[in-house]
């Protein structure tokens, strides 16, 4: 069975980083750091990562509990790696680490819901993560279309539609989610857009949460990845302006370390008060793991120039990122090639969300089998090439 389902690159024999993997390996085991074969197994460079890490750690322990926000020295890692990104100043203290993005998705729906009244914007097509964290905390999932026909395009006109619509309802919408670059449509939003978003939540109150998960993967020379807070930062909005949550994850770019479950949120432009509600939250789990702290840390600062690991460490991510803008183009053309199939260009992501034009005899068999025509073609595909796919109404399409 080929899982095409999931963005879960390892699983589909993707190599992890190997500078990534060696701090690790030293982090857990620090008992051959002193050793003198270990100068001959692991790079000079990774070594002394892992030794100005274990410094960071309360008793050198991997193994035992840190701080709720995460390990105090990695989250200074982070916002340096975040500052030197966007041009702008990143407070450690901003950013708590989770188990992957998906728990800091979890922790701000839980705040922001208080009952069905509370809604929240979330693009259609969707990652399902976000219908199903609103139904979970109770809240009302608000629908805004991205539009096929302009590259799953964006349109404020379309944020502002919906808003009235739910309040209309009697519908207090608190958050917007954008999901840049696009999943499961792929796209890359361009700067102006951004503008126009950040703009829109500043107008509206409303919290914008960005999930910036799949930076690092843009495959078109056109376009480039813009954080949020760089965007609301370069327009002169600063903390009193915009409530913005940034999260990010070590399972995407080119890393693909799903199973070592990392990540962490960028919170900021919420009074003291709410902070003080959100560590409270973060602390009920106590801490996050800490090889996705340690990881999350080395996806924000991986090798230097001048690193023994630099010139390795760039072949394999290099290699990596080119693998997956040349699959990702093949898919495309793969697809526009098949009859009754259209595509959108691929930009970034890991994900290519096809058009499929049923026949009306397949529909038909579709509703004899009491199913939904797209779940029916996903289901004959399985059968037949062992290829899962996801139906579109998965992601409310």
């Amino acid at each position: 069975i080929l899982y095409c389902n999931i963005g879960n690159p390892q699983s589909l024999g993707q190599q992890p980083i190997t500078f990534f993997r060696e701090v690790l390996a030293l982090c857990d085991h620090p008992a051959i750091l002193d050793k003198s074969e270990t100068q001959g197994l692991f790079s000079a460079d990774s070594i002394e990562r892992a030794w100005q890490i274990l410094d960071q750690i309360p008793g050198r322990a991997t193994g035992a509990y840190s701080h709720s926000q995460g390990i105090k020295g990695l989250r200074d890692t982070i916002a340096a790696g975040i500052e030197a990104r966007d041009g702008f100043p990143a407070d450690p203290n901003d950013i708590f680490l989770t188990d992957g993005a998906s728990p800091a998705v979890h922790m701000m729906m839980q705040l922001l819901i208080r009952s069905e009244k509370d809604g929240i914007l979330c693009p259609i097509p969707q990652y399902p993560l976000y219908s199903a964290s609103i139904a979970l905390h109770g809240g009302t999932l608000v629908p805004y279309y991205l539009d096929e026909a302009t590259g799953w395009g964006l349109e404020v006109s379309e944020l502002k539609k919906q808003l009235e619509t739910s309040r209309s309802k009697g519908i207090t919408v608190r958050a917007l989610v954008v999901i840049n670059p696009g999943n499961p449509t792929g796209q890359v939003l361009a700067e102006e857009n951004q503008k126009a978003i950040v703009e829109f939540c500043k107008q509206e109150g409303l919290v914008l949460l960005a999930d910036e998960v799949y930076q690092e993967n843009v495959y078109v020379p056109e376009k480039k990845f813009h954080s949020f807070k760089k965007v609301s930062r370069s327009m002169g909005y600063g903390e009193k302006d915009i409530a913005l949550v940034s999260f990010q994850s070590v399972s995407k770019g080119y890393y693909g370390e799903c199973g070592k479950r990392g990540g962490y949120m960028e919170v900021t432009g919420f009074g003291a008060d709410v902070r003080e509600q959100i560590y409270k939250v973060a602390s009920v789990n106590l801490c996050s793991n800490i090889s996705g702290q340690i990881l999350a840390s080395l996806v924000m600062s991986p090798p230097k120039v001048g690193d023994e690991s630099y010139e390795s460490y760039s072949a394999e991510r290099d290699g990596i990122l080119l693998s997956l803008a040349r699959r990702a183009k093949t898919l495309e053309d793969a697809f526009n090639k098949l009859e009754g199939v259209t595509c959108n260009k691929a930009e970034g992501a890991m994900y290519l969300f096809p058009r499929i034009d049923l026949p009306e005899k397949a529909i038909k068999a579709a509703e004899a089998a009491k199913k939904a025509p797209d779940a029916y073609y996903c289901q004959r595909l399985l059968a037949a090439t062992g290829i899962v796919f996801v139906p579109g109404s998965g992601f409310g399409q």
